[in-house]
């Protein structure tokens, strides 16, 4: 028997919205502010297109990013952090400290 306890766990629902595979690091490079997609895209290490538009429609069907749109020709289209994905950059941070003292746990073995 097995309860979904995403919306009722804090840390069920924090890994069921950071699962996939680049989510963090979409994450990670939005928080320097909007992106169009193809810059977001030439960040990603071999990342298709079609797997990016994926995952962006994801984080934005989740809350997480914003996708604006300006009515211009050529039309051009910015991803950004929402309020409450920006309030994820201590995350990232922690994130960030902790893997590079992985890295360095891993090159003294």
């Amino acid at each position: 028997m097995s309860k979904d306890l995403f919306g009722v766990c804090p840390f069920a629902t924090a890994q069921r919205l950071i699962q996939g595979k680049w989510t963090i690091l979409i994450l990670h490079h939005l928080s320097s502010g909007a992106t169009r997609f193809n810059e977001l895209q030439r960040k990603m290490p071999k990342m298709t297109h079609a797997t990016l538009s994926k995952q962006l429609k994801q984080l934005e069907s989740e809350g997480l990013i914003v996708r604006t749109e300006y009515p211009q020709i050529p039309p051009k289209v910015e991803y950004s952090l929402s309020e409450i994905g920006k309030k994820f950059a201590p995350v990232l941070e922690s994130i960030k400290i902790w893997g590079l003292e992985y890295i360095n746990y891993m090159q003294a073995k």
